[in-house]
């Protein structure tokens, strides 16, 4: 009985990720697409270095991967000691906000999954 509310848990965390996810993708894409087509673009580019609350090899892969595919941020590399990456943002207006949005979004979810 155990075994199966530990189940259904986590199937329900990662459904609630892929819609978060999704809908995450969707904003994504139009803040781009409105950034693009817009006759005076505001795009403010940087690296940002994050430190990670992830630890294990799969939890760093899944953040790395999942900013990768969100538009606007590209995953540029993982420090050798695998407690910071950084991050390319299309548009990156308040660095500590834009820090935060990983951490207290992604990051808290894909530690929800794997732990």
């Amino acid at each position: 009985m155990k075994y199966l509310i530990k189940i259904l848990l986590k199937s329900y965390l990662v459904i609630r990720f892929v819609a978060y996810y999704i809908i995450e993708m969707i904003k994504a894409n139009l803040l781009i697409a409105a950034d693009i087509l817009s006759v005076n673009p505001k795009m403010t580019p940087g690296i940002v270095r994050i430190k990670l609350d992830v630890t294990s090899d799969q939890e760093i892969l899944s953040l790395f991967n999942l900013l990768s595919m969100t538009p606007g941020s590209l995953s540029i590399d993982v420090s050798d000691d695998k407690k910071c990456i950084y991050v390319h943002g299309w548009n990156i207006d308040d660095v500590e906000k834009f820090k935060q949005e990983i951490k207290t979004n992604l990051e808290k979810r894909v530690l929800e999954i794997f732990r």
